[in-house]
């Protein structure tokens, strides 16, 4: 077989089923795997998979790969990829591969892949690439030696969300909607709502890799249409989605309105900070600014990082940060957590908020200074052209003070402007922020026309 070298992103392995993945690929990546593994004296390895249709078989080839290594695995079956990480920490798995497609197009799959506890990326997805070709030319080592085992886990899984937040749980009863989009997320989340007394109102909860309701993507508008009408309906508190593999969150407020991913983030922060004074917090470039200077003025330390799940995961332990998240709607508690991004712990952290607090949810951040902000925006662009724009982008605003650790952030009188590539698509992703209307135009327009001139000099 023929192996696409584009599917070894910075940090996942993602891909179009049946052109470049395949059983077989899967079978070379668990061999390829369980090298690294040895070569880190890590054995028995978790798998779990996503509902997408291909998820199954991938997993079964990733363990016969494995197995044909002599490395142990056991298959965790069905279930959000943030179920695997949590297998990992607390039953003792040398690592775990999930196979998911998380937010992408149901003709898409892919690997989210760890090492112990540490999620891999970059130059270590890379020497993962090497690995399989080199497993491409070679037979396996040890053929059945490993076994292969099974476990369910999600009563446990379940149980540790709804044990660690039920002593933080207030007085008030809440109604939450709750939409998964017909990913895994339905699997758990809504029980463990329930097991912190939530009245609970499910939504699209059914695993289902068709997808046939809308998009498991819930920083997409168009994919909470359902949840707000829903919650408006039913005079809900909040309305929560997630997406495909439920490692990403998605809120509205009780009037329906969108709480982008950066401003949930803040909501998180300004809890820990009342119980952990001088927390270091993590956002990622895309984050408004209103978020690390109310982290900074709350007492607590403001870190802006790179984009990328895996990166603000390591980011988050290396510098022993209580939180981290990312505008995309990954979050990461190591405040009585374990660090890693899961959306149905999350929810349980919103919903223990609320229920301390007299206050409606469109309430708690009403003491911000009024800034427009836009949403992602995303421009198509071929991935060999996506990387040399944003580079070529770091020296386009001289005249701005900038920050270049994701691309460049562009730092105006009265606002912000952000142009990086995309790990995970062919695009350039843009996000603005200004004190008006009139000046997140003019921000707009001002970036639009340098990029405009970069890719006329490429």
């Amino acid at each position: 077989m023929q192996i696409n070298p584009l599917i070894f992103r910075e940090y996942d392995i993602r891909g179009i089923v049946d052109k470049d993945l395949s059983e077989e690929f899967a079978y070379l990546l668990g061999r390829a795997y369980a090298g690294l593994a040895k070569d880190n004296s890590k054995n028995n390895i978790a798998i779990g998979h996503d509902c997408r249709f291909s998820s199954k078989p991938y997993a079964q080839a990733l363990a016969r790969g494995m197995a044909d290594e002599g490395v142990d695995c056991c298959i965790l079956g069905m279930g959000p990829t943030p179920q695997l990480y949590f297998a990992i920490f607390t039953a003792g798995y040398g690592g775990g591969i999930q196979v998911t497609g998380s937010h992408n197009p149901p003709d898409m799959n892919g690997f989210k892949i760890c090492l112990g506890t540490d999620t891999l990326s970059g130059d270590k997805i890379q020497d993962l690439k090497e690995r399989v070709l080199k497993a491409q030319e070679c037979p396996p080592s040890c053929p059945g030696k490993g076994t292969i085992s099974e476990r369910d886990i999600r009563e446990e899984y379940v149980s540790h969300h709804v044990n660690n937040c039920l002593p933080h749980v207030g007085q008030r009863k809440l109604k939450v909607v709750v939409d998964a989009g017909n990913g895994v997320g339905g699997m758990a989340g809504p029980d463990m709502l329930r097991g912190l007394g939530v009245d609970v109102v499910e939504l699209f909860t059914e695993p289902d890799g068709a997808f046939p309701n809308h998009h498991p993507d819930p920083t997409v508008m168009k994919n909470l249409e359902e949840l707000i009408k829903t919650v408006k309906e039913t005079g809900a508190d909040c309305g929560i989605g997630w997406d495909g593999d439920a490692d990403r969150i998605g809120v509205v407020d009780e009037k329906g309105k969108v709480i982008f991913g950066d401003m949930l983030l803040l909501i998180y922060a300004r809890d820990i900070l009342s119980k952990v004074p001088g927390a270091t917090i993590i956002g990622d470039v895309k984050c408004s600014s209103r978020l690390f200077d109310d982290i900074a003025a709350k007492g607590g330390t403001a870190v802006m990082w790179k984009t990328g799940h895996s990166l603000i995961k390591n980011r988050l332990k290396e510098i022993g940060a209580e939180l981290g998240g990312e505008m995309s709607g990954h979050i990461f508690f190591k405040h009585r957590f374990f660090g890693f991004d899961d959306a149905l712990y999350c929810s349980c952290r919103l919903t223990e908020i609320l229920s301390n607090t007299t206050k409606p949810l469109s309430a708690l951040l009403a003491d911000l200074p009024e800034m427009v902000a836009t949403p992602e925006i995303r421009i198509e662009c071929p991935e060999e052209l996506k990387f040399k724009i944003a580079d070529a982008a770091k020296q386009a605003f001289p005249e701005y003070e900038t920050n270049d650790i994701d691309g460049v952030r562009i730092r105006f009188e009265k606002g912000w402007g952000l142009v990086r590539a995309s790990n995970t698509q062919p695009v350039l992703v843009l996000r603005f922020e200004a004190e008006n209307e009139e000046l997140l135009e003019k921000y707009r327009e001002l970036v639009s026309q340098r990029l405009e001139k970069i890719k006329e000099s490429l």
